[in-house]
């Protein structure tokens, strides 16, 4: 089956481990990257061997070859960029956080309908393998009925530009707590939720520095969650049951399941050999927009609405609003 034309629309980190995955994969072909300067595309495109380089978004999304866009751009420009992709015909994998807030993703959404494009979050832990075993796991009542758990995600990035200034969507909730909650309304479901309390700790610019969140469901089971932008983490997650405890270890790129039961026994479960881990949410993306969806099924438009929903509430909670909202 030819290879679909992936189009990168910026140049940075994150968009070298798309590069990565394209290249070594047989379902797609890194044909074109735009980015802030000509100069800039020029070196990614040379770097990863792509074979169009564009000094502008513009003349990306212009490409009538490009079948398939990979948004890169920092947080505060998903919205604009996505949208920018969708009006000029292009499908789109855009980069987690999907939007900044609900309303611009409700947008994203009904505009991909409406032009039968596919549009998907990039939060490629929910297209990993391991995402998969844990359901797995947990239908298998292996440690019976589950009241808890427990998921935190931590790394000292509090002096990176894009997540220590509002103006940049900054704070750990968008760029860190995201797969906490993620990894909680994959255990758990994004139905049902009860309440939610939380409290963050803000850094002089507004943005919060850390965060915890307590969420809990109609029937009992709840999730305590934190981030950090502070400090590193020991990056867990942990269910409890009334047979015994799941470890998932490390809720951003699983390093291995243990279940451990109260009898004593013990099961450990690796990670499969991958490129890097974007090769899954590209696999489900090229496989979405060749089967005609507007959607993956890996994280369904629903999903990312009920994660965005709850950022919404913890940030007007918080009293922190971005100065372009």
């Amino acid at each position: 089956m030819k290879r679909m034309n992936i189009g990168i629309l910026g140049a940075g980190h994150i968009a070298c481990k798309m590069a990565e995955a394209i290249n070594k994969t047989e379902c797609a072909k890194l044909y074109a990257v735009g980015a802030r300067s000509v100069e800039r595309a020029w070196d990614f495109a040379q770097r990863w061997q792509a074979e169009k380089a564009y000094g502008s978004y513009e003349q990306l999304v212009k490409d009538e070859n490009v079948e398939l866009i990979y948004v890169a751009t920092p947080h505060n420009f998903h919205y604009e960029h996505a949208k920018l992709c969708l009006e000029h015909g292009k499908n789109v994998i855009c980069e987690k956080p999907f939007t900044v807030n609900a309303k611009q993703a409700r947008e994203l959404f009904d505009l991909a309908e409406s032009k039968g494009l596919m549009i998907t979050e990039a939060l490629w832990t929910r297209f990993l393998p391991m995402r998969f075993k844990l359901d797995e796991i947990i239908a298998s009542g292996k440690i019976g009925s589950i009241t808890s758990l427990t998921a935190n995600l931590g790394y000292m990035i509090k002096d990176k530009e894009r997540l220590a200034k509002p103006e940049l969507a900054g704070g750990a909730l968008l760029d860190l707590g995201v797969y906490p909650i993620n990894f909680a309304l994959t255990c758990f479901g994004s139905e049902g939720i009860e309440s939610i309390t939380s409290d963050c700790v803000k850094t002089p610019l507004g943005v919060d520095l850390q965060n915890s969140i307590i969420i809990r469901w109609k029937d009992g089971k709840t999730a305590v969650l934190h981030s950090n932008m502070a400090a590193n983490t020991d990056k867990r997650g942990m269910l409890y049951g009334e047979k015994g405890r799941i470890e998932f270890i490390n809720i951003n790129n699983c390093e291995g399941i243990t279940v451990t039961l109260d009898e004593g026994r013990c099961e450990v479960y690796e990670t499969p050999v991958q490129i890097n881990g974007f090769e899954y949410e590209l696999m489900s993306a090229v496989k979405a927009v060749r089967e005609h969806k507007t959607e993956c099924p890996e994280m369904p438009h629903s999903e990312t609405m009920a994660v965005m929903k709850i950022m919404d509430k913890l940030r007007e909670d918080w009293g922190i609003k971005y100065p372009f909202e």
